[in-house]
């Protein structure tokens, strides 16, 4: 009976071993496909990320050029609105120092004549003697300056509102000769204000004022 016992455990062990590599087989399989599928997931998750990263160094380059741009428009109008200011401030000066010259020089000529007449004697036997008076001159007065046109100030033109102004700053328009005698970079500026009232006159009321 031990003899025939032997035979079949053999079987039995075979058998074990077969099912025990078919079943690591298996588990070898499914190991790889759930790697395939970290691997494709992985991808999916990765390329709407690398995306994202792209438009958001794609708007920030956006914003930084818009910022710039902005920024160097402000900073013209600025020095724009200095130099008129010193021109303004510069012609003034010269105006007040040409009237103080003026009148400094006509106050040193009155006293040098003053000097240069004797002075009249009264005899002993009139103890009332008139006495001559003598009229300071008059500085004279200084010249008004008239203030130049400020071109800068649109609402001038005729059917141009504070409003209006500023939209059209904001475009780009800071000047009236802008309007009288655009460049074609303005005339497309001005483009975006054409429904305006009165907008085919805007170019001539602007050489009026000027």
């Amino acid at each position: 009976m031990a003899k025939k016992a032997k035979p079949s455990v053999d079987k039995i062990v075979k058998k074990v071993n077969k099912e025990f590599e078919k079943t690591s087989a298996q588990i070898e399989g499914l190991i790889n496909d759930a790697l395939k599928q970290f691997d494709n997931l992985q991808n999916q998750v990765q390329e709407p990320v690398r995306k994202l990263l792209k438009d958001m160094d794609e708007l920030r380059d956006r914003e930084m050029k818009r910022f710039n741009d902005e920024f160097e428009r402000r900073m013209n109008e600025f020095h724009e609105l200095q130099s008129a200011l010193l021109e303004r401030l510069g012609i003034a000066s010269k105006e007040t120092g040409k009237s103080v010259s003026k009148s400094s020089e006509s106050t040193s000529k009155a006293s040098a004549t003053k000097k240069a007449a004797p002075a009249k004697r009264t005899p002993a036997a009139k103890p009332a003697a008139k006495k001559t008076s003598t009229a300071k001159p008059k500085a004279a007065a200084p010249k008004k300056v008239a203030k130049p046109a400020d071109k800068s100030d649109l609402t001038r033109v005729k059917g141009i509102g504070p409003a209006t102004a500023k939209k059209m700053k904001e475009a780009g328009i800071t000047s009236i000769d802008q309007i009288a005698n655009p460049s074609d970079a303005d005339k497309q500026k001005l483009e975006a204000f054409k429904s305006l009232k009165g907008f085919s006159e805007l170019s001539a009321e602007a050489k009026k004022v000027l």
